[in-house]
């Protein structure tokens, strides 16, 4: 059987593990809006992948993706839109035209991320009614004209029945976790912080979200100044793109010297280190729509700590496979905190039951074994 001939639109960046497992199963193009001062695809892919990139204005981009699609419409089987925006909109007109299956893959939620810089104003984006309005117009839209929906969680498969889905909506959470690689350490924890260069003594804390405001970093930086100034000798290990404006608010916090941060690490090659160097994960985000920084911690045994908020909900749950606190609740997750490193028994049991959760659901073989299936059936 020939390997479906799909072209990813990527409107917002994306992650390379989700390119690369496209990759294995499908002949991929990728059209993907410039990003200033960023990256497309977070790493270069290992392997061939065609890129185009266009430009970084997303109405000029959406028009690009439009014109491309159409002009190249005998060169793809299948159309595959990210998330439910300009560019998909676009991308839905253009399978429409050309006679090809359009399928939307929803990672986010689009607009409630939107929402986000109401409570945590963004200085440099901040928030515009008209563009939330237009946010909620152009997601109608697609749920009117386009074909089927991937998303990462029934959270997510809840967002786009609002919007007016009918057509079929997939649950599959691509690009899931490699459970061969974020395993549990087999060295001793010390002596892996000591080839990592970080701290020997004290609890190390992973935050690995990006700077943004439906990340909810506050709430982190919050809650780690109230366990310093009670006696806590903790760490917080954070990787992003983001990171200087992280340094900059853990100093305004009064705690930068009890914070490491560097740029993004590679998913493979060294984030696994990382979760298996920390005694705890945390994700404090405001709006979800999955999260895949708590199933890697947990599949590295790894105890997580994460906001009751979104697709987190039908990952972490408290008292089986993690910790949950209110969303912006920086007193409540530092009770967490401290609940989970007095207990490390009962922290390695949630973990435990965690990772057992990561290889039934989300391995990476299984949701891209599930991904093949549907370009198998919408290429019939």
């Amino acid at each position: 059987m020939n390997r479906p001939r799909v072209c990813f639109v990527v409107e917002s960046g994306t992650d390379v593990r989700l390119v690369e497992g496209l990759a294995e199963i499908c002949d991929l193009t990728v059209l993907a809006r410039r990003i200033e001062d960023g990256a497309e695809i977070s790493q270069p892919p290992s392997m061939p992948v065609q890129i185009n990139v266009g430009p970084s204005a997303r109405p000029q981009f959406a028009l690009f993706a439009c014109r491309n699609l159409w002009s190249r419409k005998n060169e793809f089987d299948v159309l595959l839109a990210q998330g439910y925006g300009a560019a998909a909109l676009a991308t839905n007109l253009a399978g429409r035209f050309a006679g090809k299956p359009v399928l939307m893959l929803v990672c986010s939620p689009t607009e409630a991320y939107y929402r986000c810089r109401l409570s945590i104003p963004d200085g440099a984006r901040p928030y515009r009614r008209y563009k939330a309005w237009l946010f909620d117009i152009v997601a109608q839209l697609n749920a009117k004209l386009g074909g089927k929906y991937v998303v990462l969680s029934q959270y997510l498969a809840e967002v786009v029945r609002a919007h007016g889905a009918r057509n079929p909506i997939h649950v599959d959470p691509v690009y899931g976790v490699d459970t061969t690689i974020f395993v549990p350490a087999l060295e001793a924890k010390a002596a892996l912080r000591a080839r990592l260069n970080l701290p020997a003594t004290g609890a190390l804390i992973f935050f690995s979200s990006r700077i943004a405001p439906e990340k909810d970093s506050e709430t982190v930086l919050r809650a780690v100044r109230r366990l310093l100034d009670s006696g806590e000798d903790i760490w917080l290990l954070h990787r992003s793109g983001g990171y200087k404006t992280f340094l900059r608010d853990a100093e305004r916090f009064g705690i930068v010297h009890r914070v490491i941060a560097t740029d993004a690490v590679h998913p493979h090659r060294q984030l696994p280190l990382d979760y298996q160097a920390c005694d705890l994960c945390v994700q404090a985000s405001r709006e979800e729509g999955l999260g895949f920084s708590p199933l890697e911690a947990l599949a590295c045994g790894t105890p997580v700590i994460a906001a009751a908020v979104g697709g987190l909900q039908e990952t972490i749950v408290d008292g089986r496979t993690g910790w949950t606190y209110p969303v912006g609740d920086a007193e409540a997750l530092a009770r967490s905190i401290r609940a989970v490193l007095d207990d490390p028994g009962e922290a390695a049991r949630r973990a435990f039951a965690g990772r057992s959760m990561v290889r039934a659901k989300y391995d990476r073989h299984f949701v891209f074994g599930q991904f093949a299936g549907i370009l198998a059936e919408v290429t019939r």
